[in-house]
């Protein structure tokens, strides 16, 4: 008996191998035996042929579990926590320059001092003018005094004048009532005509100086009208003295104000980074054309590492917020020291993408106290966007797209099964599944792609 085999390889679909072993047995003299043609190839039989069947070999699996990093790295700016140039309100000529280059100040130092003697002169016209307006008081105080004696005046005359009024009046009613009765006593004869002449000619006296008092009352109560317009005035003009006062202490108080611009001091603890002046030296007040900063203070015990995201990256970052959110976890790359690492968070975030770039503007803020980092130095931030525990995941050549909607292949009795799943973080190439799968499965894990439902496969063993 001479047993044989006849492979044949078949190329099946994305081009994988697959050898099927057919072994014939052939015994005794009777049996069929495989004749070779003029090439030199086995023939076989019909029979044999109809026994292949043709599978796919797939490498498949469980779906893994592990944790998920999604960092980015960037380059990034480092930038003084607080960095002021420092200029002058006020022109006039530098008288000295306290600092120099590098020099540590603290708030409230002085910087520079200035020299302009028409700043000091205008300090002593405003006290002058307080002076003045203070005398003004003391006239306008004395003006309302007197006038306001004279109103006092006028209206005891009003008063006097009053009394007589009554008085002439009195007289009036008595002379009149007189005058009648001795008209009735002429009638019945019981006086003398001469005698009611002469009542009559009192009652006729009583009514003149009646009518003389009630003219002179007038005149006196315009003479009270004008002393109290008097009073008015006198206080007009007090409270306008009082008002020039006011006006005068408040351009003294500028006054003072511009001689201190004249000393330019430090607005914050820092060091002093740039320095363009000297005694001597005629400076222009900010805001004007040719103006320059005279130094430059910058706050570096504190700094700010500015870096600018994509747009494809943005969505990911949290920044810290009153709330107490923390922000992203970063590490901060020097490259001039080669494995130095600074941790840090990321403190603010612009909250909206440069028109131009697309990209977000984010900070770190970092302690440095002790300097290590430089202003203006350039770093590179590994920022950790995003983290996923414990999460299911499949690589991308598990995971077959179709319709905008996400599907895995599974192996069951030996045959594709389409499974629709939902992805969630990419890091590199792999997915987070967060729904559809339970972890049961076996997952094909590699050019699941090029497969069809239903298809027979075989699953490689793992060496």
């Amino acid at each position: 008996m001479n047993p044989f085999s006849v492979i044949w390889n078949i190329d099946v679909r994305n081009s994988m191998l697959l050898g099927t072993t057919i072994l014939f047995g052939i015994t005794g003299t009777g049996c069929n035996r495989t004749d070779r043609d003029l090439t030199g190839e086995s023939k076989v039989p019909s029979e044999t042929k109809a026994s292949l069947s043709v599978v796919d070999r797939v490498s498949a699996g469980p779906v893994p579990r592990k944790s998920m990093q999604l960092y980015s790295l960037q380059p990034g700016r480092v930038e003084p926590y607080e960095q002021t140039p420092i200029l002058s309100k006020t022109s006039g000529y530098v008288e000295s320059v306290a600092v120099d280059l590098g020099d540590k100040v603290r708030k409230g130092d002085t910087l520079i001092q200035l020299r302009a003697p028409e700043y000091q002169d205008q300090v002593a016209i405003k006290l002058g003018a307080i002076e003045q307006s203070k005398a003004q008081i003391e006239q306008a105080e004395a003006a309302l005094g007197a006038s306001q004696a004279a109103e006092r005046s006028e209206l005891a005359m009003v008063q006097e004048v009053q009394a007589r009024v009554e008085r002439a009046e009195a007289q009036y009613q008595r002379w009149k009532s007189e005058s009648a009765r001795t008209r009735e006593l002429v009638a019945a004869g019981a006086v003398t005509e001469k005698l009611a002449d002469e009542t009559l000619s009192q009652f006729q006296a009583a009514a003149a100086a009646r009518n003389e008092i009630a003219a002179s009352i007038e005149s006196q109560r315009a003479k009270l009208l004008e002393a109290q317009a008097h009073v008015g005035q006198a206080q007009a003009d007090l409270k306008a003295a009082h008002a020039k006062l006011t006006v005068a202490h408040s351009e003294h108080a500028q006054s003072l104000t511009m001689v201190e611009y004249l000393t330019l001091k430090a607005p914050f603890d820092g060091v002093v980074t740039s320095r363009s002046v000297d005694a001597g030296h005629f400076v222009q007040p900010a805001g004007s054309s040719n103006a320059t900063p005279l130094l430059t203070v910058v706050n570096s015990q504190r700094v700010r590492v500015l870096v600018d995201l994509p747009e494809s990256e943005a969505i990911y970052v949290n920044a810290d917020t009153f709330q107490g959110n923390q922000g992203d976890s970063v590490e901060i790359l020097l490259p001039a020291q080669p494995g130095k690492r600074i941790a840090g968070r990321i403190t603010r975030t612009s909250a909206s993408l440069d028109a131009e770039s697309r990209s977000l503007s984010t900070q770190i803020e970092l302690d440095n106290s002790e300097g290590k980092l430089l202003m203006g130095g350039f770093v590179q931030a590994k920022i950790l966007l995003e983290e996923k525990k414990d999460a299911w995941t499949l690589p991308i050549g598990a995971v077959v797209r179709k319709n905008d909607e996400a599907y895995c292949c599974l192996v069951v009795g030996g045959k594709i099964e389409f499974r629709p799943i939902q992805t969630g973080l990419r890091v590199g190439d792999e997915f987070e599944i967060v729904s559809g799968l339970d972890g049961t499965e076996t997952v094909v894990l590699a050019r699941a792609g090029g497969l069809k439902a239903g298809q027979s496969v075989e699953v490689l063993a793992k060496k």
